[in-house]
């Protein structure tokens, strides 16, 4: 039941869906998902950390950067069904197809340089 709750309740607030449907585009690092999303960096960042906990995304380091991408759903069956869902569910969403057209705008190289 543990398991279920952590999934719904990460999916249940709209800009972490938002975060799941561009991570289905593909990997983001943090300021790419702030620049997307137009959040805060905190902000994008405790998003991620919910869906990570939940067993919905995951990353892996490159240089200074954590590149986030989705899982497989090992962890969790339920996160595994979601996110196949997920996959074709919203893609009439007005705002979300903006950012996804806007991906490949997004620059890391210049928009994350330290």
């Amino acid at each position: 039941m543990k398991q279920f709750i952590r999934v719904m309740k990460a999916l249940s607030d709209p800009n972490r869906v938002r975060i799941i449907k561009l991570l289905g585009s593909k990997e983001l690092c943090v300021c790419e998902l702030q620049d997307l999303i137009g959040l805060a960096q905190s902000t994008v960042s405790k998003h991620l950390k919910v869906l990570e906990d939940a067993g919905l995304v995951d990353y892996r380091k490159e240089g200074s950067w954590y590149i986030f991408r989705l899982t497989k759903g090992e962890e969790s069956d339920y996160a595994k069904v979601m996110l196949k869902k997920l996959n074709g569910w919203l893609d009439e969403d007005p705002l979300l197809r903006k950012m996804v057209a806007r991906l490949s705008q997004v620059d890391r190289e210049r928009r994350c340089a330290a």
